[in-house]
């Protein structure tokens, strides 16, 4: 799977944080580089793509060690995954109150926190988790912690954009290009469409407008996070489907169309390219791409890996756009 993907996000992009929620979860900073020696290896002859690690956080995560892996310049950021919130987090946190050490060491030093922003009470409708997350989770975990960097990954509401605006230079989001797209219609209207199957899952039209006016704004507060998941065909079409879009080799394409269709092909650049690396404190990429757009692009339905073939991300329109160098 990992020599099948890394090509596709190694194509357009120069770097990536890299998400930690394997089985066994990537928690210490001997595992990152393991992981980080395994990128590289898949990588093609002469790519200069680079792995920005991260790991994932425990309520048994050392803050030592992870401070150590930050100052070696291996781990550039902290996930934080609510226990059972999405694929792979078993792992993940289940009494806050337990990671405050570990989220002040992050804070001292520096270190951004990514997070999976919903809660997974089962008594909580899954389209309000990220909603009640940011209201009983995050804006009080951030007032206790108030130096700490937060990213909220792959928001989806209204409410999610309207927070991460609140505090410029210490809280961000990211935004995928399949929410900028697609909403929960897509999935569930007509037959279900699990290809589209994602959590967050995508809300209502509403929440995307409001995702494609944040992503369109030239906020710096908002850049992108593709989130690109690769699952085999067989797990995505299944009694009980995995969750995740895999979009690395279109979204260049896909999000020229989109920002093009918002009068706004002037602000692609910051959101794709600069805002991220602002937020974390690293310059910018030296090298670029270019756009050129023509007659609608082709794209193969799936790439095939070792594990089976892993469905691309269809945005359900005409691809004008495509990166000629």
């Amino acid at each position: 799977m990992l020599t099948a993907v890394a090509p596709e996000s190694a194509r357009d992009f120069g770097r990536a944080i890299i998400m930690p929620n394997l089985v066994p979860p990537v928690v210490t900073a001997a595992q990152a580089a393991a992981y980080r020696s395994r990128i590289l290896a898949a990588l093609p002859t002469g790519s200069a793509f680079q792995p920005l690690m991260t790991l994932y956080l425990t309520e048994q995560t050392d803050p030592e060690d992870l401070a150590a892996a930050h100052a070696s310049g291996l781990v550039t950021a902290a996930k934080l995954y609510p226990a059972g919130a999405t694929t792979n987090s078993a792992s993940g946190v289940q009494d806050f109150d337990k990671v405050q050490p570990v989220l002040e060491k992050m804070a001292d030093i520096g270190m951004p926190m990514c997070v999976h922003g919903e809660v997974t009470d089962a008594d909580i409708d899954i389209f309000d988790r990220e909603a009640v997350f940011i209201d009983r989770i995050l804006d009080p975990l951030r007032r206790r912690v108030p130096g700490l960097k937060v990213v909220m990954e792959h928001i989806t509401t209204i409410e999610g954009a309207a927070y991460a605006q609140s505090d410029p230079g210490q809280l961000a989001a990211t935004i995928t290009t399949h929410h900028l797209i697609i909403n929960r219609n897509h999935i569930l209207a007509g037959g279900i469409r699990p290809h589209y199957y994602c959590l967050p899952v995508a809300k209502r039209e509403t929440h995307r407008l409001a995702l494609l006016d944040a992503a369109t704004s030239g906020n710096p507060c908002y850049f992108l996070g593709t989130d690109s998941a690769p699952h085999t065909d067989d797990a995505k079409e299944s009694a009980c489907g995995c969750a995740g879009v895999f979009s690395a080799t279109n979204t260049m394409s896909c999000l020229a169309e989109v920002f093009e269709a918002a009068g706004a092909l002037d602000r692609l650049e910051g959101f794709t390219a600069l805002f991220g690396p602002q937020f974390y404190g690293l310059a910018p990429n030296t090298r670029t791409i270019t756009l050129t757009r023509g007659d609608p692009v082709q794209y193969a339905n799936y790439i095939d890996t070792g594990a089976g073939p892993v469905t691309l991300f269809n945005p359900g329109f005409d691809l004008h756009w495509t990166v000629s160098s």
